[in-house]
């Protein structure tokens, strides 16, 4: 899309703004705007809107500018556009969108002015010529009669302002006639007019509080929250922007600009994706802001195209809740049924919610702080309210010219902290109940009127999650979000999601709980932790969940500077299964010689005897059927079947198994999480492959034993080679098993197998 640009000067500092309506912006700074010197400068009424805002990131103080005129301004404005100007040069466009003749001057005198300049053509001709005469007379009356160069210099002012204001008429009376295309339809000084408006963007402000939105995706929220926004919120959108209420950004922007230097001078900065994060390299002509090399994001296209001209909308973010401290490690076992080791660790999570913030995070600055020093009195009321829950309030009851008001509240200027969101690890082994161990956290934000977070790398466990935590929480609104779900646009006081959802999100949640950090595709993907981060408030909290935390968090725990809680134990306090190492040829290998060793196969039918269900984890998904086949020809009083990640049938098959229909199911990593089977063996072939880190081990080898009718289970490595990633993942299972026995956790010697 394309928007105007235009450079304000209040309370002696030049600001660049940017308009998508430039009706409100006029009314809005005659209006509370008390600096006699108060200057508005029209650049460009029609640019691509990715180089409006990467001018308005632009640092405007500059010697002289005071005194600029239009030709001076025009060429600020050509140097501040030099590296898009020249890309479009590549792409032989001659299209020039910076001109002196749409390019005004305006000395900004109050409302009498603007309603003075917006007058002009309601006025008979002998009107316009009184006022004529009368300007003229009471500006260079004086100079004329000595017909000095002030005099002459007076004149060219004068005029240089009456052409202005015919210019601001022009613009006007074409921004009005776009009602219809997103602009408010209407004389917007009209009293009734001006209160719909103000309703209007209290309405777009509150329901995107929280959101981070493209346009197409802000239209598809008003027809479900707002069905009269729909379509036409633009000017509702600009006057929120300038109450500080909303944030207008570019899908794809540079990143933020350097401190010094002149614009035309600074190092260029590669654009990069507002949403993801991504770096967007591609460019191509655009329709849309007619631009013949406009910047695109490749990465989040699934989500909808994010381009340098398309409008990303994203709500001011309120002060975070801080939760309680919560009760003693017995009051959790009662209310959540957890265990020892469960409530000592949730007990250090919520003395870590009860925290003030580290270092902060980047906090609205209160209006009287402002660069506009906009800290009048309201004169009925404002439109932005704080209530004892927290959690912000919109109301519109404001009198029709009430705009004093609106200037307490504007919060468009942030100072920047330097922290992050705090952060918590909760390291819990596989089958401790990581879930059950959340409930107190969330409890305690949501007491406090906060909003949660629950964010999983996979569909699956949000199906999983999603009824257990209505149960545990049925007054609260719960909203699941996935790819495809229809409670996209819903809100709710817990959220849900898989972790690309995150993206639709900015500054939301109080707390942001990541399951399962370590696995895929969260793990090592910048984007997914770019979002994750945008979603929680700056001053807010973030907790890990994970039975193996990457090692650079490990490290952190480690050296006391990431705070942590370890869950040593499973929740029926016997040790974790300890692999136990088989030397084996590979599978490959047996595939070619057509035979299973016979130890294998031992052991193999001595789970089955037992009544065990048997993981058999092979590195291949082309080893999987042949080594069915070879395997059903040896045991074939039992079915044996297969799966992967590109199995339709997966899901079946894994409820047969848990079902105990199949016995012997051969798969892939894709189901070494989030799979509970009450008795099973794990056989891992193929240990020494490079796919198989400790990690991975490690989860796999948690799919025994999870059960208090069946807690030990079997665990073999079968392979050639002995790797450090199976002798650290032996190192950590044991580790764990000390640190339970020494916290007095187990119910019997982890030695005694």
């Amino acid at each position: 899309m394309r928007s105007t640009v235009y450079v304000i000067r209040n309370a002696g500092i030049w600001e660049i703004r940017i308009s998508l309506d430039i009706r409100v912006d006029l009314l809005w700074w005659a209006k509370v705007s008390s600096d006699p010197l108060c200057r508005m400068v029209l650049l460009a009424k029609d640019i691509p809107l990715g180089w409006a805002l990467k001018m308005e990131q632009l640092d405007v103080q500059v010697r002289g500018m005071d005194s600029w005129n239009v030709h001076q301004w025009k060429q600020y404005a050509i140097g501040a556009l030099q590296e898009e100007l020249a890309e479009e040069a590549k792409f032989n466009s001659n299209r020039s969108c910076i001109s002196e003749k749409s390019m005004w001057i305006w000395q900004v005198k109050g409302e009498s002015n603007v309603t003075r300049c917006l007058d002009v053509h309601s006025q008979t001709k002998m009107e316009q010529g009184q006022r004529s005469m009368e300007l003229g007379n009471s500006a260079v009356s004086e100079e004329l009669k000595g017909n000095s160069m002030k005099g002459r210099e007076r004149i060219e002012q004068v005029n240089e302002q009456r052409l202005s204001e015919e210019k601001i008429q022009v613009l006007w009376d074409s921004s009005g006639k776009d009602a219809g295309r997103g602009r408010k339809a209407g004389d917007l000084r009209h009293g009734g007019v001006m209160q719909e408006m103000i309703s209007e963007a209290n309405e777009l402000a509150r329901v995107l509080q929280g959101r981070s939105l493209l346009a197409a995706e802000v239209d598809g929220l008003l027809a479900e929250a707002a069905p009269s926004l729909a379509g036409a919120w633009f000017t509702a959108a600009q006057l929120a922007y300038l109450q500080g209420q909303l944030v207008l950004g570019a899908g794809v922007a540079p990143a933020a600009k350097p401190s010094r230097g002149a614009p035309w001078q600074r190092r260029r900065k590669v654009p990069g994706c507002r949403r993801c994060g991504s770096v967007a390299l591609g460019r191509t002509a655009c329709a849309t802001c007619g631009s013949a090399a406009c910047a695109y994001c490749e990465a989040c296209l699934a989500m909808g195209r994010s381009r340098a001209c398309t409008l990303l909308l994203r709500g001011a973010a309120q002060p975070a809740v801080r939760g309680t401290a919560g009760g003693s490690p017995t009051e959790a076992m009662g209310r959540w049924g957890l265990s020892a080791a469960q409530s000592a660790a949730a007990d250090a999570a919520l003395r870590f919610l009860a925290k003030p913030p580290a270092g902060g995070g980047a906090m609205p600055m209160r209006a009287s702080q402002s660069r506009g020093g906009l800290n009048q009195k309201p004169e009925t009321g404002g439109t932005l309210s704080t209530s004892n829950s927290s959690r912000p309030s919109y109301s519109s009851s404001l009198s029709p010219i009430s705009w004093a008001c609106l200037g307490r509240v504007r919060l468009k200027r942030y100072v920047s902290m330097p922290s992050t969101p705090d952060r918590f690890l909760l390291w819990a082994v596989t089958g401790a109940g990581k879930t059950e161990m959340i409930f107190p956290l969330l409890a305690s934000i949501l007491e406090a009127r906060g909003r949660v977070l629950v964010a999983t790398p996979r569909r699956d466990v949000v199906f999983e999650l999603a009824p257990r935590l209505a149960r545990a929480f049925p007054d609260e609104r719960i909203v699941t979000l996935y790819g495809g779900s229809e409670e996209r646009w819903r809100p709710g006081t817990m959220t849900l999601a898989t972790t690309h959802q995150l993206m639709r999100f900015y500054q939301n949640f109080d707390l942001v709980i990541i399951d399962e950090i370590d696995a895929f595709p969260f793990h090592n993907d910048p984007m997914l932790a770019y979002a994750a981060q945008n979603a929680c408030k700056p001053d807010g909290k973030f907790v890990y969940l994970s039975a193996t935390p990457p090692h650079q968090l490990q490290r952190e725990a480690s050296r006391g500077i990431l705070p942590h809680a370890k869950v040593p134990v499973r929740f029926h306090g016997h040790p974790l299964p300890v692999p136990r190492r088989h030397d084996m040829k590979s599978v490959a290998h047996c595939l070619q010689q057509r035979r299973i060793p016979l130890k294998l196969l031992h052991n193999l039918e001595r789970s089955i005897k037992r009544g065990a269900q048997l993981f058999v984890f092979v590195s291949r998904i082309r080893h999987i059927e042949p080594f069915v086949a070879l395997l059903r020809r040896y045991i074939p009083g039992i079915r044996i079947e297969g799966t992967s990640s590109v199995d339709p049938k997966r899901s079946e098959k894994v409820v047969a198994f848990r079902d105990t229909q199949i016995r012997l199911l051969i798969t892939t990593t894709i189901l070494e999480r989030g799979v509970t089977v009450p008795r099973s063996d794990v056989f891992i072939l193929d240990a020494d492959s490079g796919l198989f880190d400790e990690a991975s081990l490690i989860q796999m080898a948690g799919r025994a034993g999870r059960s208090k009718d069946d807690p030990a289970g079997n665990v073999f490595l079968a392979s050639a080679h002995w790797t450090s990633s199976q002798k650290g993942a032996i190192s950590q299972i044991k580790k764990m098993n000390r640190i339970a026995q020494k916290g007095g956790y187990l119910t019997r010697d982890p030695m005694n197998r």
